[in-house]
């Protein structure tokens, strides 16, 4: 379904007589440019303040004296009785002065009998009582597709006729370009683009780069989140077949959305991913992000409850604002047991069970093309409504790898640390490490190397099987709760091999 049109929203509102619009925005310059749209489709003035210009009707040379107070702004209004638009940019912030409240309800109530209206935009703002039954609230809607791909035209036109800019990009590629980019506000999208393209007078798919970069700031500058870089790919995980070749078929999706739209496909919801620890879950969420070209955010349990004491459903709701104002994004949450455990309500006075309810809502409503991929260790303390058909498009398990994988693991990690696989005998490894975890695999690795470098000599299978021999698996330690998670698994989930 298209979204709603706001100049169509904000035109019922003042038809239907409602006096004053809190309009949120989150860039004021497109807030005042919808609005002088607006204007000229009402065939309305159009008057704008702020405390530093004052009250200026738009086209003229001057503000009117004495108007950079808001509140003699206010009554210049009120004694105008002028049919018009009036837009009062941050004006929420003097709000919290009665005289001011007051003088915005005097101003605006004469258009309860005409045409026009006084429009406050800017951040989100709780409305004064002396005002609440005058007035609406509106949210302008994110940029659309459609908003970045005229203003990719304009950078580039306008450009163009300053220096050579050559493009260098095919259909699929401008597609993902335009799904990167939502997310930022216009004004973000405009000095990223011009960046990118002065550079080195060239627009390539290499630019996506920047765009991917600009979302870590976003991020960083919000505070809840964690920005993982996406260094890992799906060639970089041994065996789980099926797991990639499903996340292969949906990746297709990103390329052409709009195709994929009118094929009745949408935007896949995410992946919850249950196994053995160690087994590559975590990887496979770095992995995802890397492959579709997508930012991948981190929500961490830990930080979520921890770090803001008291406020964890306000700074949870706040990290799935951030989230979806960066779709299309991959959006990792690590270990959800330790989240949304069902046996915490007791010890946490019911918080994690109301932020559970928060996120099952937020995952059935949420905006924006978000990929969810969680991980669990732990099936047992998941609440039963996560594993409910619907919650996730599946639910994989992740079992110990089988001979097969662990020599793919030990080809994998060796290449990784500048070591020819071919000088070891991977069989034998591979033999003597049944029961072996991925990470497990690559520690008996990382602490052979160690071994090798204090004995100034080059690491060899030897070394290995001695750190290998050394190492008690989870298939040995947690041997019994592994074989329940096997056969819990077998009738309820998709194997990832």
């Amino acid at each position: 379904m298209p979204a709603r049109d706001p100049l169509d929203d904000l035109r019922l509102l003042i038809q239907s007589r409602t006096c004053i619009i809190f309009l949120e925005a989150d860039e004021e310059d497109r807030a005042v440019a919808l609005l002088r749209r607006l204007a000229a489709r009402m065939q309305l003035p159009f008057f704008a303040w702020s405390p530093t210009k004052g009250l200026r009707r738009d086209g003229g040379e001057a503000a009117i004296y004495g108007t950079a107070d808001a509140g003699q702004a206010l009554a210049h209004v009120e004694a105008s009785r002028l049919p018009a638009l009036y837009c009062f940019e941050g004006l929420g912030a003097y709000l919290e002065n009665p005289m001011v409240a007051a003088r915005l309800k005097d101003a605006a109530e004469p258009f309860a009998r005409s045409t026009g209206a006084l429009i406050v935009t800017g951040p989100s703002t709780t409305p004064p009582e002396a005002v609440k039954s005058l007035c609406a609230t509106l949210r302008l809607p994110s940029p659309q597709l459609s908003d970045y791909r005229d203003l990719l035209q304009r950078v580039i036109h306008e450009l163009s006729k300053r220096m050579p800019v050559t493009v260098q990009m095919k259909s699929e590629d401008f597609g993902r370009l335009l799904n990167n980019l939502k997310g930022l506000t216009l004004a973000e999208a405009e000095r990223i683009l011009t960046r990118a393209i002065v550079e080195d007078g060239r627009l390539s798919p290499e630019d996506l780069a920047a765009v991917v970069q600009a979302k870590r700031a976003v991020v960083e500058r919000e505070g809840v989140l964690e920005y993982f870089p996406a260094e890992e790919s799906l060639s970089d995980i041994a065996d789980l077949a099926g797991l990639k070749s499903w996340l292969a078929q949906r990746r297709s999706i990103l390329a052409d959305p709009s195709r994929a739209a009118e094929f009745g496909l949408g935007f896949p919801k995410g992946v919850l991913l249950l196994g053995v620890p160690g087994c590559g879950k975590s990887l496979c969420a770095k992995a995802v992000a890397k492959e579709w070209g997508l930012p991948l955010l981190k929500l961490d349990p830990a930080r979520l409850y921890d770090k803001y004491v008291g406020e964890s459903e306000k700074s949870f709701r706040k990290a799935m604002e951030t989230a979806e104002r960066l779709a299309p994004t991959v959006l990792w949450i690590d270990e959800l047991e330790k989240a949304f455990s069902s046996s915490g309500e007791a010890e946490d006075g019911g918080l994690s069970r109301r932020i559970f309810g928060t996120f099952l809502s937020w995952m059935q409503d949420r905006k924006g093309d978000i990929f969810i991929v969680a991980t669990a260790n732990d099936v047992s303390a998941l609440p039963p409504e996560f594993l409910r058909k619907g919650r996730f498009d599946e639910i994989f398990f992740l079992d110990l790898p089988d001979a097969a994988a662990r020599a793919a693991l030990f080809t994998i990690h060796l290449k990784k640390r500048g070591k020819d696989p071919s000088l070891f005998d991977l069989p034998l490894l591979v033999a003597k490490t049944d029961g072996f975890g991925g990470a497990e695999v690559e520690q008996a690795i990382v602490a052979g190397l160690y071994t090798a470098y204090a004995g100034h000599g080059e690491l060899t299978t030897r070394i290995l099987l001695d750190e290998i021999a050394r190492t008690r698996p989870l298939a040995q330690t947690m041997g019994e709760k592994i074989r329940w998670l096997r056969e819990w698994a077998k009738d309820r989930t998709r194997g990832a091999a």
